[in-house]
């Protein structure tokens, strides 16, 4: 990209994306091989690799919040980060040694804490050194770096399988070189804002890394009125998440209509580089037109998607309305993440970013299984129905948390 379209992120920011560029790629290597590694090389069952996953994403949601507290309380963000990033890094890779799949369980588990260590303070980070005219683009550019990571890994790792013929365990460890690489961009070039004080706008310039051209904007708002409609905000967005079941489902209505495990590799590819480009592009226009019209588009439009897979049956369509959910995510998650960071006083900021990703981990837990009940049930156009619904209902009840001021509105 030219400069001047980064000009106004953060070179930390422009940091963490390559770390998670990395991160992702390294991780995307391992991950869709590894129910096969686990079922073929080790001998596992389909509880067993339920069991893994249920454990690994729960660990991930409760660190997320208690990472998010703790770097609150030690008005830092920066070592959180990097020993978040560093723990994953060296975790995962061990994977290819192992021959018994307990061990690729406490590696998962390792691995999880890693990312819930380093999540809430990483995007906290973010709101700290971005200017509130930004941060959306900022977001945007972090979570598409972060796509364009799972684009990568699967790639590499297909490309090592058929180009050069290598097992499984070797693909796994040599996505230990992308994961080493990330432990030194994230300890050399990742750095991070001392806390600026209300009364002292003018002198946070000074203070830590001279992170952006342009002076920060203050947060909007008194902080009872933030704190307000951030419990507004999160209760809407715990609603939503009940029905925002695994994408898992998306895949296995397509298989059910006729796309094989080939395609559904190639689609899920595809998938992220709409998700890639989307994200990029919603998080700017956010700090044009605003978080709430953007995310309640972006859940109403997730609705719209829902009741699709609902009711089409051609396989042409489904292929279609798949490709283009990954514009839901462009709509919401950047723009979420800039939105949580302004509901709350800066002091309070990793704890907020706590609660909201650890909200959404731990809820998608039960949606999932929400969803899987009522397909088993009853069908899954009555699952997807139920989600759609569910989606409907956070729009109505995100539509009452105040906007924030932006600069120049």
């Amino acid at each position: 990209m030219k400069k001047s379209i980064l000009r106004n992120i953060s070179p930390t920011v422009i940091a963490l994306g390559a770390v998670s560029f990395l991160t992702d790629l390294s991780s995307e290597m391992i991950y869709p091989l590894l129910p096969l590694f686990l079922t073929t090389v080790l001998g596992a069952g389909a509880f067993v690799i339920g069991l893994i996953e249920g454990i690994a994403e729960m660990t991930a949601s409760v660190f997320k919040i208690i990472s998010g507290y703790l770097t609150d309380r030690s008005g830092r963000r920066r070592p959180y980060v990097v020993w978040g990033y560093t723990l994953s890094s060296m975790a995962r890779p061990v994977i290819g040694l192992v021959r018994l799949w307990p061990l690729v369980l406490v590696i998962r588990f390792v691995d999880r804490i890693g990312k819930g260590v380093r999540t809430s303070p990483r995007d906290a980070l973010i709101a700290d050194v971005t200017d509130l005219r930004f941060r959306g683009w900022a977001y945007g550019f972090h979570r598409a770096m972060d796509h364009a990571g799972a684009i990568a890994g699967p790639l590499v790792a297909v490309l090592l399988l058929k180009g050069f013929d290598v097992s499984l365990r070797t693909v796994f460890l040599l996505s230990a070189l992308p994961a080493a690489v990330v432990v030194l961009v994230v300890m050399i070039f990742v750095k991070e804002r001392k806390p600026v004080r209300a009364k002292r706008d003018d002198a946070a310039s000074e203070s830590g890394e001279k992170e952006s051209s342009t002076p920060q904007t203050p947060d909007r708002g008194t902080e009872q009125g933030s704190l307000k409609d951030f419990r507004l905000f999160m209760f809407a967005v715990v609603i939503f998440t009940l029905g925002n079941s695994t994408d898992a489902f998306l895949l296995l209505r397509l298989n059910h209509a006729g796309v094989d495990e080939t395609g559904v590799a190639l689609l899920w590819s595809g998938f992220h580089v709409v998700k890639m480009f989307s994200t990029l592009l919603g998080g700017r226009i956010s700090d044009r037109v605003g978080r709430k019209p953007m995310v309640i588009t972006g859940w109403i439009y997730y609705a719209a998607i829902y009741l699709l897979f609902a009711f089409l049956e051609t396989r042409g369509m489904l292929i279609t309305t798949f490709l283009l959910y990954g514009l839901y995510f462009g709509l919401t998650e950047p723009v979420e993440r800039a939105w949580v960071a302004s509901l709350v006083p800066q002091r309070l900021r990793g704890r907020a970013f706590g609660y909201y990703n650890g909200a959404v981990g731990i809820a998608s837990l039960p949606a999932s299984l929400i969803f899987g009940l009522i397909w088993q049930k009853w069908g899954y156009e009555y699952a997807f129905v139920t989600g759609g619904l569910f989606a409907l209902l956070g729009c109505v009840l995100i539509s009452g948390v105040k906007e924030e001021r932006r600069a120049g509105v």
